[in-house]
């Protein structure tokens, strides 16, 4: 009996504690939540301790500059926060010393971000590489490009395709990447290729025909031939008297094997200057007006072959975009708005600028007559026509070769007396005498000669004058 209570007890005493124990460990089971994912580098910004910080901090700001301009700061922050980097980068003297100021002018330019931006990625790999450890010879890049390492005789690492040494290996060392210091700056074959093409426009036309005309430095206009005029000199009529007759300017019939007109290849000079507006960038839609919409080309190459000098005013892409579907549909209109465009002289940015800056406002004569455009100086540059229908020389000498001179505009220019109708107004024509009308009840009075004049004279003397015809 006394063994039966105390296992009883022991059971009571078991329960009451299990009893107590439950409220305790049922909190946590209720409370317990499924685990947060750690926040994302990306979406908590670069910390202090960043690999771009340090960029920023040290002997390659030149290059952080440059990163800046190509607006490339949230490019670099996103593949930091999605895995470590390696950036090969030369040091701000490499970069003072060792850039060409040329090829650094066309990195700077707007229309070349392009480049600059494919520059700068092909300097950052998106993975942490040691050189001296790496066994890989080619690795991809953020421009798309890959990157070829190899090693020197020496022993020392070398980057690129033209072999830059690796000078300061580990120069920065950050938790998301690795700074290593290169002796000079990387170059991708695709920004090479571009540069190229663009130091290749000043050889297309970069000598002077033969037997160019003279231009006077005073005046900044041809010098007048002196007589007898030789065989190939500047015509002596004006450039409209020999501009294809009509407003639908049809292309001329060229000069004949023995006129002497073919001194100068214009039609060359004429494809070259296209050429170049398109190799130039940001001028595609003038020059698929010159060659596919209008006969201008033909024209323009037809006065130069005749010795004429033209100045073109050439209207950049997003000007031409800005232009309506109604001020271009109407027949002859393309034609009308690029003749205002072309100034019958030789002018440079230097020309114009030192013309406005003495004379404060000068009028050129357009090849659309009557209509003259008007230049005055406005924020150290050249500015043409007034109000909404300004435009600003902004674009100077894309080509300069002694008959053509191409100036590049921000908008197209609009003669007055079609600025207010759109455009759509036809070209004006050369002023001429309009004939004498005469009314329906008018009669011709007749014409008499001085001897006929006398004898009516003296016929009113003796007989009455209106005997005779001729005499009333």
């Amino acid at each position: 009996m006394g063994r039966g209570a105390l296992l009883l007890l022991s059971l009571a005493f078991a329960a009451s504690a299990l009893a107590a124990e439950q409220p305790q460990q049922q909190p946590p089971q209720l409370e317990k939540k499924p685990a947060l994912p750690p926040p994302s580098a990306a979406a908590t910004g670069v910390s202090s301790n960043s690999v771009l910080v340090a960029l920023l901090d040290s002997r390659y700001t030149e290059l952080a500059e440059l990163v800046e301009k190509a607006l490339l700061l949230q490019t670099l922050e996103d593949a930091v926060g999605t895995h470590n980097v390696t950036i090969f980068a030369p040091r701000n003297e490499a970069l003072e010393r060792d850039l060409d100021p040329e090829f650094r002018r066309f990195l700077l330019e707007p229309r070349n971000l392009r480049a600059l931006q494919s520059l700068l990625l092909f300097h950052v790999l998106p993975s942490r590489l040691h050189p001296s450890s790496s066994s890989v010879l080619s690795h991809a890049t953020l421009a798309g490009e890959p990157l070829d390492l190899s090693t020197s005789p020496d022993g020392a690492m070398r980057v690129g395709a033209g072999g830059a040494a690796v000078t300061h290996p580990d120069a920065v060392v950050r938790p998301d990447g690795v700074i290593h210091g290169i002796e000079r700056l990387l170059i991708p074959r695709s920004v090479q290729e571009a540069f190229n093409r663009r130091r290749s426009l000043a050889a297309i036309s970069a000598v002077l025909p033969t037997g160019a005309p003279e231009v006077d430095p005073r005046t900044h206009r041809l010098k007048k031939p002196s007589p007898p005029a030789a065989l190939g000199a500047p015509p002596a009529l004006p450039v409209w008297d020999a501009m294809a007759p009509g407003p639908s300017i049809a292309p001329a019939p060229a000069p004949g094997p023995g006129s002497g007109k073919h001194h100068f290849d214009g039609h060359s000079q004429v494809q070259d200057f296209i050429q170049t507006l398109l190799l130039y960038g940001g001028y595609n839609e003038l020059a698929d007006i010159l060659v596919n919409l209008t006969s201008l080309a033909t024209e323009m190459g037809r006065l130069v072959s005749e010795g004429y000098v033209l100045t073109v005013l050439a209207p950049n892409d997003e000007a031409m975009a800005r232009l309506t579907t109604d001020q271009l549909s109407e027949p002859g209109s393309p034609e009308d708005i690029l003749y205002y465009h072309m100034i019958p002289e030789y002018q440079t940015e230097e020309s114009m600028y030192n013309a406005v800056r003495r004379f404060g406002k000068v009028r050129y004569d357009t090849l659309r007559l009557p209509h003259k455009v008007t230049a005055r100086e406005a924020d150290g540059s050249v500015k043409f026509g007034a109000g909404e229908g300004s435009a600003y020389l902004f674009d100077p000498d894309i080509y300069t070769d002694g008959r053509i001179s191409v100036q590049g505009i921000d908008a197209v220019l609009l003669p007055p007396a079609a600025a207010g109708d759109g455009g759509k107004s036809p070209a004006a024509a050369p002023a001429r005498r309009a004939p004498a009308v005469t009314g329906a009840t008018a009669k011709p009075k007749l014409r008499r000669g001085k001897l006929l004049e006398g004898a009516c004279q003296f016929m009113g003397v003796f007989v009455r004058r209106s005997r005779f015809m001729s005499c009333q």
